[in-house]
This record gives C-alpha cells, structure tokens and sequence, in this order.
C-alpha cells in the first residue's frame, strides 16, 4: 500500500541546517511534502495560509533562536488560536538549556529535540521521528493523510 504524503514546516533560519535536515527528510520512507520558513514571522504566514487552503501542516518542526519572532513567540501563537493548536510541534534546536526545554513544554511543543551534531545523526532522528509521529502516533482527525 503507498503512503500518503506528509506535510512538514520546517521553521529554520540557518541555511547549513536547513540543508540538512532537507537531505535527511530524503532519506524517509514516508513522502514528505517540506516547507521551509526562514523565521517566525514567514512561519505564521505559512501557517495562516495553509489554514485557508485546508492544507495545514502534519508537524512543525520549529527552531529556538531565529530573527524577527523567535519559536517560543510562534509556540505562544500557534496554541493561542484554537483552528491552530492542535498542529504538532517539535522543537528542534542547538539549544539544550534546561529552561528552554522546560518553557518549550509550559508552551506546549509536542517535543523537545536537539539538533544533532553528524549527517548520520540527522537521519537516525528522522528515522525516530517518522517511526513515531506518522508509524504509531494518532494524529488530529483535522489532518489529510
């Protein structure tokens, strides 16, 4: 049986991280349909229109420290509406502070991961998180698979 695509808005404003998680997302089994926001403000933007063509994001993966709206602030905006609070986020970030980790989840992210340090480590990540958020999680009825 061939897998419906999953749509995935990465939130990330360093194009050396954007590029590798792109070539790590090929390495899937499951067809990714990607979009890249480069910072909060063009995040919401792709959110909001993506709500209007009934296409919302399946996962966000959704980067700390950008410029001009950083993830927290997206976090804060995505649970504050309720057409967009349901939308799963993974905070996905250099940063392993634990007051990052703890306000990331007081805001509801879904999860909490650091980036990786090695190519072979971006893809063992997305293996994990293909295997757990589109293999065995059950996600909002609200989605197109």
């Amino acid at each position: 049986m061939e897998r419906d695509s999953v749509r995935v808005l990465l939130v990330e404003d360093n194009l050396a991280d954007v590029f590798l998680i792109e070539a790590a997302l090929e390495t899937s089994t499951v067809p990714i349909e990607l979009s890249v926001a480069r910072d909060g403000v063009e995040a919401l933007e792709q959110v909001h229109a993506a709500a209007a063509a009934a296409s919302l994001p399946n996962m966000i993966l959704l980067d700390l420290n950008m410029p001009r709206m950083n993830g927290f602030e997206v976090l804060t905006a995505l649970r504050a509406q309720p057409a967009l609070a349901h939308l799963v986020v993974v905070v996905f970030t250099t940063s392993n502070a634990p007051e990052d980790v703890k306000q990331a989840y007081a805001l509801q992210a879904n999860a909490y991961v650091s980036k990786p340090a090695t190519f072979a480590e971006f893809v063992r990540l997305v293996q994990l998180l293909e295997a757990f958020w589109f293999g065995a999680a059950e996600l909002p009825s609200t989605y197109a698979r």
